[in-house]
């Protein structure tokens, strides 16, 4: 009976797509020119990829900036002090300013505080029936420290506040305590929960919780610490940051927003598409023979256009932004430093082949399909890659944007807060005729 009534639901749900442009209906709340509709104003973060010239649009290399502050210039200055900067972001993107160096040293003391969970928390929420997928455990634990909030319903700037920078601060056990779980009851494996260091940064205290000798690199801790920066904010036009205003509107409480997020994150069109990317280059890598050619590569990247090949869906994962054409700054800044982790882990052969796939995909998907403007590697395609160098697991990925964007999150939050009133709501356009009401009996 289920597949009857699948069928049917197929059937009855489809929309005759001649009537989206009829009635101008801007899908994804997008122009056909790629522009997003503009439902709203912030000075949190602002994505910058075109110009206009006499009224025409002239893609330039894309730019991220958070609170007027270019991520390229953000990254330069913690990176050169040979410092992490997460700390610092997630100051600036709250507050609006960069912090000098005393309010930046109890800023840390004040997450650093806040990592510590709820007594016995891990045990209740998070090993007790864990969720085969992180996301969804980092979602309920979320909503179960809902329960643990003295005034979960207070919606003053300071309480909300308080929840946010709470939240930032505990992202990181919830993930890895929740991804332990998983991988000792659903992958047999042994099970330990490390407590995170207070004189550790948050990049840190991730891989310190994460692996079994609790040792790594000052490397790797760097660069996870600025991928952590990067995925941080990206504009306030992205779909998670979308729902946190939508949701916000309604007046609910921060842990019921924050799930929300997340569940927009989870999805493989907005955050899983590193884990995507990991997949198609492996996929690449054993059915193309000859790394260093590229006609194979641009012929088997064909084949993934044609869906023909990898997972059919005709898409080269990591290639592409609804926003950027030229370049994905955030890309750029992750590959630099990628190649020195790459050269510390032995692994410039896989680089290199990043780097053509980089580089041939474009013109294969100029060549294949049809585009309304270029193409280049995002965020996804190189923050992969990254994380596979950092030996963390697949599972691991999503969530260790989420504990990024957490950030971002917080501060849209706290800026629909200050300046909403309005719940939002859309508007949709009925098109379905008209019914007659037949009695059950006279039914067919």
């Amino acid at each position: 009976m289920l597949n009857e009534l699948s069928d049917i639901t197929l059937k009855k749900g489809a929309i005759n797509p001649e009537l989206y442009s009829r009635y101008e209906v801007k899908r994804g709340l997008r122009d056909l020119d790629g522009r997003g509709v503009l439902v709203g104003l912030t000075e949190i973060g602002e994505v910058h990829s075109y110009i206009l010239d006499e009224g025409e649009m002239v893609p330039v290399p894309g730019r991220l900036i958070y609170r007027g502050f270019d991520i390229s210039e953000l990254a330069k200055g913690f990176m050169e002090d040979k410092r992490f900067g997460f700390e610092e972001t997630v100051y600036l993107l709250l507050f609006g300013n960069l912090p000098d160096k005393n309010s930046l040293a109890d800023f840390e003391k004040l997450l650093s505080y806040y990592q510590k969970l709820p007594e016995d928390f891990a045990r209740d929420m998070i090993l007790k029936a864990p969720s085969k997928n992180i996301m969804n455990g980092l979602a309920r634990s979320v909503l179960g420290l809902y329960s643990f909030d003295d005034n979960p319903d207070d919606l003053s700037i300071k309480n909300v506040l308080r929840q946010c920078i709470q939240l930032i601060a505990s992202f990181p056990s919830l993930a890895v305590y929740s991804y332990q779980a998983y991988s000792h009851y659903h992958g047999n494996q042994s099970l330990f929960l490390h407590s995170p260091q207070p004189e550790l940064s948050l990049a840190e205290n991730i891989l310190y919780m994460l692996r079994p000798n609790r040792e790594y690199t000052e490397l790797e801790a760097k660069l996870l610490d600025l991928a952590l920066v990067l995925h941080a904010e990206h504009g306030g036009g992205n779909n998670s940051s979308f729902v946190t205003h939508v949701v916000t509107s309604t007046g609910t409480d921060t842990y019921s927003v924050i799930a929300a997020a997340l569940g927009a994150l989870k999805g493989p069109k907005h955050g899983g598409a590193n884990h995507k990317v990991i997949q198609m280059i492996e996929d690449i890598k054993d059915k193309v023979k000859d790394w260093d050619d590229d006609e194979e590569i641009a012929n088997y990247l064909a084949q993934i256009l044609n869906k023909d090949a990898f997972d059919h869906s005709g898409l080269i994962y990591g290639i592409g932004h609804a926003v950027y054409s030229i370049s994905d700054p955030r890309a750029v800044i992750l590959k630099r430093y990628a190649g020195k982790l790459a050269q510390e882990k032995g692994l410039e052969k896989e680089f290199k082949l990043y780097a053509k796939v980089e580089q041939i995909a474009p013109e294969a998907i100029a060549r294949y399909t049809k585009i309304y403007k270029g193409v280049s590697a995002n965020v996804d395609f190189y923050s992969g890659f990254v994380y596979q160098m950092l030996n963390l697991p697949l599972e691991m990925f999503t969530p260790i944007f989420a504990l990024a964007r957490i950030a971002g999150w917080s501060a849209h939050r706290i800026e629909e807060i200050v300046n909403g009133g309005k719940i939002i709501r859309p508007a949709y356009k009925s098109v379905v005729q008209r019914q007659t009401y037949v009695p059950l009996n006279e039914r067919d």
